[in-house]
Formats: C-alpha cells, sequence, structure tokens
C-alpha cells in the first residue's frame, strides 16, 4: 500500500523537520522583500486624556458642591460637548490605528458619554427637552444613573486590563470607575452625599489624567521618560530610561509598533 506525500507548503512538504538555519534564512528573504507603509500618528492619548481631565474637572467640582447650582451644566455643556465628548471621541478613533485597545475603550467610552451629556443640556436649553426631567443632585433619577452604571462596568474592566501595561493608566480608571459607581448610586437613590463624593473622586481622576496625558507629551518632545507612569514592562517607566518598544523592525517606524 502506498501513500501520497503531502503538498509542499514554502517549498518544504508538510511532515518533515526543517534545520533553524533554514527558518533563519526564510525570515531574512520575508523581511528584505516586505514593504510597509508608514501613517506615522502621534499618541491619541494626549489628546484624549486632556479632553477627558477638562471635563471631569469642571463637572467633578460642579457636583461636589464647589461651585454652581442646578443651572450650571447649561453653562458648563459647550465645552463638555466638544473637548470632553468630540475631541476625545475622535482620540478614541485614532487610537484604532495607534493599535492600543485600553486607550480605544476609554476614549471611545468616555468621548461618547460627554457627547451625552453636552446634548441632554444642549436640548434642555433649547426647550426640546422637559427641564423637569433633567438630573439634579439631590434627586432621583434611576434613567441617568444606568449611564453611570454603564461607564462603572466598562471602566473597571479597562483598568484591570491596564493593569497589565502600566500603573498610573490603572490607577486613574480605578478611581475613575469607583467615582462613577458612587454617582450612579446618588442618582439611582436620590441621596445627594454619594454624588458628592463621586465628584470628588472625578476631580482626583481628572488630576490624574493630567499627569498621565503630560507624561505622554513630556516622552513624545524629550524622547526619553521624564514622568514616570509605573510601566510594568522591564523598567521603561523609570525617570531618564528610554520607553520600551515590542519586538519590531530596526528603526522603531512609527506606525508600526503597538501602543502609544
Amino acid at each position: 500500500m502506498t501513500h501520497e506525500r503531502e503538498p509542499a507548503r514554502h517549498g518544504v512538504p508538510v511532515g518533515e523537520r526543517r534545520a533553524p538555519e533554514e527558518f533563519t534564512e526564510e525570515h531574512a528573504v520575508w523581511e528584505d522583500r516586505t514593504r510597509v507603509f508608514l501613517q506615522p500618528v502621534a499618541a491619541p492619548s494626549i489628546l484624549g486624556l486632556f479632553g477627558l481631565a477638562a471635563a471631569l474637572m469642571m463637572v467633578g467640582a460642579w457636583m461636589a458642591g464647589w461651585y454652581g447650582t442646578n443651572l450650571t451644566p447649561l453653562v458648563l455643556f459647550p465645552f463638555v460637548l466638544m473637548f470632553g465628548g468630540l475631541a476625545q471621541l475622535l482620540a478614541g478613533m485614532w487610537s484604532y490605528r495607534a493599535r492600543d485597545g485600553i486607550a480605544t475603550a476609554v476614549h471611545g467610552t468616555w468621548g461618547a458619554f460627554w457627547l451625552g451629556f453636552g446634548l441632554l443640556y444642549m436640548l434642555a436649553a433649547m426647550g426640546s427637552y422637559p427641564a423637569v426631567l433633567t438630573p439634579v443632585i439631590g434627586s432621583a433619577n434611576a434613567p441617568f444613573g444606568f449611564w453611570f452604571v454603564a461607564l462603572c462596568v466598562i471602566t473597571g474592566l479597562t483598568a484591570l486590563a491596564a493593569l497589565g501595561r502600566n500603573m498610573g493608566m490603572a490607577a486613574l480608571l480605578i478611581v475613575l470607575s469607583v467615582g462613577a459607581a458612587f454617582t450612579a448610586a446618588g442618582f439611582w437613590s436620590g441621596a445627594a452625599w454619594p454624588v458628592r463624593i463621586g465628584g470628588w473622586l472625578f476631580v482626583i481622576s481628572s488630576a490624574l489624567a493630567l499627569y498621565a496625558a503630560a507624561a505622554m507629551l513630556m516622552e513624545d518632545t524629550f524622547g526619553r521618560t521624564i514622568l514616570p507612569m509605573g510601566k510594568v514592562r522591564a523598567a521603561a517607566g523609570l525617570t531618564g530610561r528610554r520607553p520600551h518598544r515590542p519586538l519590531e523592525y530596526p528603526y522603531g517606524q512609527p506606525g508600526v509598533r503597538i501602543g502609544q
């Protein structure tokens, strides 16, 4: 009884072992013939984190009771809509090109939230949305509370994922997730104190976001770590060390490596 030989793959019959030198030669041939078309992208999270920080700072301080009245969101919504919402959502979409899954999820989620927040108060200001249905601190509004339930869950999941990259981003997302949880509880129950705590946590998250954005901005301009972010891999997060780069071509072309 005869057996037909399996078809060859890359010139070598299936089932036959190959010497390591053959793999090395094939890899060299592949690398020599590969062409990469570069589309350099600056770190999208620089813009995204600044937008997130600005919106969290203004809305969080209002929620914490530092200033304003129930009508304050009518003044805040244009800036929150454009910077916290549109600019951050665009940063989330650019994060796809940077191949950064965490940034895509964070900026996409919170950018969409700030867009919704701004649109809600814009419609109320135009008289197209019943003013009695707008959220008021100290009054129960379960549907608006559900907004923060979704934000809490998604942000918490991204925080867990960020633990595998750097501790600075993980800390930011953990505080942000807990702040969303307190805010959800406050609007769900109608109690003011959970919303106040949520506001304080949002302001703290804003400070952490500013630090993270500044760290990325300075790393981009100085070419080395200035503000450490607690990067998990190697010693890339130490002051003065060059940022870690995953496996890539020798020149580290922008647009090829994963992350920002």
